[in-house]
């Protein structure tokens, strides 16, 4: 992806600091890896805090302590996340002015094992996530080495890019309220229609994250479209369920399958149109 250094006053990066939280049984950036069932995308209020509760340890992050320099390398992925994220800002206050409609900016933290949100404390085992209660994507950049390694993703700088992506479309459906009326149509359902209604919410994340990508053919490389989609089709319920249990239950999918995945995220950078991103009506009919 092409870019360029761009500096936000809502972007956090923590790297570096101490972050509290006891490390998982299993280990590794992920931790207990059944947890990519629900992970990465799992963003509605009552999901991630159940993520969290899963996934922290029994200490309390404290954070703003320094405890390690960070590497060049950590350094320019940290810029290129800054990045991603401006653009982001930029392209979706574009296309909420032209639809006469107010965009607000949401906030970005880069982290390293632990951090205190306002959904609780969390770990890198929750993996990127967004939280509604302060209106921030945290993300832990390690995630991707894993997501690279043991989930067969690609790997590459618009993986990332993708996520980001991803993450921000969680933070337009809370500005539009629609977040908020799907926490009310779950309660009182089942636990199999509940899932249903996140997996729209999931896969409308992966729309916009294609819109985004749409209006930003300029900054593209050969290749960054793949890199996208092989993030996707990494993290969808089917293909997560099938390497870490060998069989898949459609009833407990929270995300959408990995044909799915690419499928909405393909609709948003071909049309670039927000209106056709109604993943409710053409998942529920």
């Amino acid at each position: 992806m092409k870019w360029q250094r761009k500096d936000s006053g809502n972007f956090e990066d923590r790297r570096g600091m101490s972050g509290g939280g006891k490390a998982l049984i299993g280990g590794g950036v992920i931790g207990i890896v059944v947890l990519l069932l629900q992970m990465f995308g799992g963003e509605t209020g009552q999901t991630i805090g159940n993520i969290i509760q899963q996934t922290q340890g029994t200490e309390t992050p404290t954070e703003g302590t320094k405890t390690r320099e960070l590497s060049a390398e950590e350094k320019e992925l940290g810029d290129f996340s800054e990045a991603c994220f401006v653009y982001n800002n930029e392209t979706w206050a574009k296309i909420f002015q032209e639809n006469n409609m107010d965009f607000e900016e949401p906030g970005m933290v880069l982290f390293d094992d632990g951090v205190s949100t306002a959904c609780g404390s969390a770990t890198s085992a929750s993996g990127p996530f967004y939280c509604p209660g302060d209106k921030k994507i945290y993300m832990d950049l390690r995630f991707f080495e894993e997501l690279k390694t043991r989930f067969g993703a690609q790997g590459g700088d618009f993986a990332i890019a993708y996520v980001i992506a991803h993450e921000m479309g969680h933070h337009l459906q809370t500005i539009l309220g629609t977040s908020g009326k799907v926490r009310q149509l779950q309660q009182g359902k089942s636990e199999k229609e509940a899932n249903k209604l996140s997996v729209c919410l999931e896969l409308q994340a992966d729309f916009y994250a294609g819109v985004w990508a749409h209006y930003n053919k300029n900054l593209l490389e050969e290749g960054d479209i793949e890199e996208a989609l092989s993030a996707a089709h990494a993290v969808g319920d089917d293909a997560i369920q099938s390497k870490m249990q060998g069989h898949v239950q459609p009833d407990s999918f929270t995300h959408g399958t990995s044909e799915q995945r690419m499928y909405w995220f393909k609709k948003g950078y071909n049309s670039g149109d927000i209106k056709q991103g109604d993943t409710f009506s053409a998942l529920l009919d």
